[in-house]
């Protein structure tokens, strides 16, 4: 094969591409590999805000049985991508135009012109109130964890704490009660806000109901401590389920079709409803996974090469 740096020197300059990937995380990474190895012209915009950045360590992830840092993962996603010849600019965009076929991305210093978009922007999270330093620190000692689904596994029999009410919290807590039947649910700001039918699931399933506000939150050892007008309690983890912003207003700016909460409409190949605009990860409605992710961003980018062959053909 070419050697790598050959390859990376003969790529056209990052205005002149065949597909722009926004973010910079395992949807948009993997379909930067698959596209760069297409001998397409891809660049990434990567604002370094990816959420699989905060993961301590996941052992949900094929092919690592002792587990591997999200910061570590990704870091290994970037080198295979540029390797092969992708090139990476570290910039947010802030603006997603039409140009003719084409489109115009406006970061934060420059500009892209790309022939199509690939949006894997993904979702954030919404913090319980702490400060950056403890939100850092419980997380990487596992005592504050948003993923049951990654990491329910590690806090099987062990004293738990949802926080959260409503659908999004009696979710969550009816999810984690097969881990554990030390549960808790704690209102974030005041009294729950349950249904009776809701409320009857909970005591059915074992979990405790406990009002806020949550008035602080503590490290204690090995451990983490909620102050709730109950008093203080403490748990092995602490799992906020407080609802995410998805990042699709890119898209949706453009007239793409988005669900009511915000994530972006897909069909089976990952195309938006933008011609030549696709979306894949957690952007999409969807199982928010790493290799969920990582499939979705395989499908788009093979879906971009083959419509890039319709409209050119693709020859070497």
């Amino acid at each position: 094969m070419p050697d790598p740096e050959t390859l990376r020197r003969s790529r056209a300059a990052p205005d002149d591409l065949d597909c722009l990937v926004i973010g910079g995380g395992p949807a948009g990474l993997t379909a930067a590999i698959y596209l760069a190895r297409f001998h397409l012209r891809v660049a990434i915009a990567d604002a370094g805000a990816s959420r699989a950045g905060l993961i301590p360590l996941t052992r949900n992830h094929a092919g690592f049985p002792e587990g591997i840092a999200g910061a570590d993962l990704l870091a290994r996603m970037r080198e295979q991508a540029l390797r092969y010849g992708a090139t990476l600019a570290q910039t947010s965009i802030a603006r997603l135009e039409r140009a003719g076929d084409d489109f115009v991305a406006h970061g934060e210093r420059n500009a892209f012109r790309s022939r199509t978009v690939l949006l894997a922007t993904g979702v954030s999270n919404h913090r319980p109130p702490m400060d950056e330093v403890m939100h850092a620190r419980a997380l990487e000692q596992g005592l504050l964890r948003y993923c049951p689904i990654c990491d329910g596994f590690e806090v099987t029999d062990r004293r738990v704490c949802v926080l959260g009410t409503g659908e999004r919290g009696v979710k969550e807590a009816i999810f984690l009660r097969s881990y554990s039947r030390d549960l808790s649910l704690i209102a974030p700001a005041g009294a729950h806000d349950l249904s009776d039918e809701q409320r009857m699931a909970l005591r059915d399933a074992g979990i405790a109901l406990v009002d806020g506000p949550c008035a602080s939150f503590a490290i204690g050892e090995n451990a983490i401590e909620v102050a709730t007008p109950a008093g203080t309690q403490t748990f092995a983890s602490l799992y906020p389920a407080l609802g995410s912003t998805i990042h699709s207003e890119l898209a949706v700016d453009l007239g793409a079709k988005a669900t009511d909460d915000g994530c972006l409409v897909v069909d089976s190949h990952q195309r938006t409803s933008v011609p030549g605009l696709y979306a894949a990860g957690d952007v999409v409605l969807g199982l928010d996974q790493i290799s969920h992710a990582m499939g979705e961003g395989g499908v788009a980018a093979t879906t971009i090469r083959n419509d890039l062959a319709e409209r050119s053909p693709l020859r070497r």
